[in-house]
């Protein structure tokens, strides 16, 4: 099993987080952390690294869910989805596939939970 679904677009970098943010935020998503990996090694290491973005999606509702059902999967909360420039024009997005991650953690309850974001996460990359 895959840890991951992605698509590739043949846009701008900007272009391809405001439509990522717009499609997460129509599945209910808002965005609790956005990481520019490139400014960020550039800044730590001075490396030159390619455009790539780390959103922190969550749609409360669901991990509201997910909390009662298991307190610590905070351990694994948002949802991860990335922006990476593979190279001009063309811009790679990928999301965490829950149910990759909810393998390691042994709760029946969370498997519907994780079945339902991977659907909401599949259909935003459909969508792009």
């Amino acid at each position: 099993m895959s840890y991951y679904f992605s698509k590739k677009l043949q846009v701008t970098f900007a272009k391809a987080v405001s439509r990522v943010i717009e499609e997460l935020r129509l599945e209910g998503f808002g965005i609790l952390t956005e990481i520019d990996v490139t400014e960020t090694l550039k800044r730590k290491l001075n490396v030159d690294f390619p455009n790539y973005t780390i959103l922190g999606a969550c749609n409360p509702p669901f991990a509201y869910k997910a909390l009662q059902a298991e307190p610590n999967i905070g351990l694994m909360l948002p949802c991860n989805v990335i922006v990476r420039e593979l190279e001009e024009g063309v811009i790679e997005v990928a999301a965490v596939d829950p149910l990759a991650s909810m393998q390691a953690i042994h709760n029946n309850e969370l498997q519907g939970i994780a079945e339902e974001i991977q659907l909401k996460l599949k259909n935003v990359i459909e969508r792009l």
